[in-house]
């Protein structure tokens, strides 16, 4: 089975627990909490991605198979540099999951660290799923920063970024990677 097919098909079982008539959910023993049942997200899944490394691929056909299935996606297709990226931050709250693709040259955008960050956030402060799929990189190279998720190390050294902006990046990497995810060497 294809990467995409099975992350497609884990959204869905996702959306279509979480969409259950709510006297399902109101009469299952397991809610202890019936406002995480809210229905008032703009968007079903928030993808996070390094655009150079999966752009014209696969996000292309995730982003096809999503829409075929009428799950509601934003995928930042239009901001450009120098754009806010408040509206990001404003996609990424109005979500239900953030689908985080962590690929080799991720890293190397700080907008995709940022977002990550706030994706965390969202992810401790009002539960929103987070699903991480590690395209073509190790979860151990994203959890422990090695190899090209080292970069973060010498950016640190060169005092390009605060250093609690970098701690920021080096926490939401470490805690999105503990997750377990969609690592791409299971897939065909």
């Amino acid at each position: 089975m294809r990467t995409t097919d099975w992350i497609l098909m884990c959204l869905m079982l996702i959306l279509s627990l979480w969409y259950m008539p709510e006297s399902v959910v109101e009469d299952h023993p397991y809610n202890n909490d019936p406002e995480i049942h809210d229905h008032h997200h703009k968007y079903d899944v928030f993808v996070n991605f390094r655009g150079s490394d999966i752009r014209d691929g696969f996000l292309a056909h995730l982003v096809k198979a999503l829409s075929e299935k009428k799950i509601v996606t934003f995928v930042d297709y239009e901001l450009k540099r120098g754009d806010e990226i408040s509206a990001l931050f404003d996609a990424i709250e109005t979500s239900l999951i953030s689908l985080v693709i962590f690929s080799p040259n991720y890293t190397n955008s700080a907008w995709c660290l940022d977002e990550l960050v706030k994706i965390v956030e969202c992810r401790e402060i009002n539960g929103q799923i987070l699903l991480p799929v590690f395209y073509k990189v190790d979860p151990t190279i994203v959890r422990h920063q090695k190899g090209s998720y080292g970069n973060i190390a010498v950016a640190e050294k060169e005092k390009r970024f605060s250093s609690s902006r970098m701690e920021g990046w080096k926490s939401a990497l470490r805690k999105s990677a503990d997750i377990s995810g969609f690592p791409s060497s299971d897939f065909s």
